[in-house]
């Protein structure tokens, strides 16, 4: 089984494909100016760091998987892409504005990586910790849920907890936390090519990733599926 960070490289272009942007508006909640300079740390495929390049003076994505990095480089020419992690983020001291880790933060929420974003924000800059969710109900048919249920039970509360304690251990003040809302609109194509995105479905060895998909695949309608998502910002400014 191959190690679940690492697992994203093996479905880099299902990540691109199918996994949802974020809204502009969310950048509104934040107080970074448009002149700042802002990082995208595990920037993946450049999901947020095309979001952030349309608003931001200066956009660095740093992301360590040379898959995503790739796509990353292709769909956001307009970002400086370099190699690096969160443990040791390949810029200087006090070089950035703002530090963003959009859908990533739970594979870094350490004391060590915390002290790192610390040490390349400027004074008075700002960590936000981005990710989208999606919101209740939801269009999907009931066995197919059920199943997803039982695949994912009771991750994400204790991930949530830890990255915010993580966050106020640092040299950070009040933790804020902000969101709006937006939409996506998947056909079964686009869901499945989603589930096959997903960490723990991306790690799984060929024969038994394939048969999870089959299940999935005949719990899942043909049609199109609109979801609504609420897309959310829990940022700190540095003291």
């Amino acid at each position: 089984m191959i190690e679940p960070a690492r697992s994203f490289d093996r479905a880099a272009e299902e990540y691109e494909a199918a996994r949802p942007s974020y809204p502009d508006e969310l950048l509104d909640l934040l107080p970074v100016g448009r002149g700042a300079t802002v990082l995208d740390l595990g920037a993946g495929t450049g999901k947020l760091t095309r979001v952030l390049a349309r608003r931001y003076a200066h956009v660095i994505a740093v992301e360590p998987l040379d898959g995503m990095r790739a796509i990353l480089e292709r769909v956001v020419p307009e970002a400086e892409v370099r190699a690096g992690g969160a443990e040791a983020i390949p810029l200087a001291d006090a070089s950035v504005d703002a530090v963003f880790a959009a859908q990533a933060f739970h594979w870094f929420a350490t004391d060590e990586a915390v002290a790192e974003i610390a040490r390349v924000l400027r004074p008075g800059g700002v960590f936000a910790d981005v990710w989208n969710e999606t919101e209740e109900p939801t269009p999907l048919p009931g066995a197919y849920r059920a199943r997803l249920e039982k695949l994912f039970s009771t991750r994400a509360g204790a991930e949530d907890g830890t990255r915010e304690e993580a966050i106020r251990r640092g040299p950070f003040g009040r933790v804020h936390l902000d969101s709006v809302l937006h939409e996506q609109l998947q056909d079964r194509d686009a869901m499945l090519t989603f589930m096959r995105s997903v960490s723990y479905v991306a790690k799984l060895p060929d024969p038994e990733r394939e048969a999870l998909m089959d299940e999935l695949g005949a719990l899942l309608p043909p049609g199109e599926y609109r979801f609504t998502i609420r897309a959310s910002a829990r940022w700190a400014v540095r003291a």
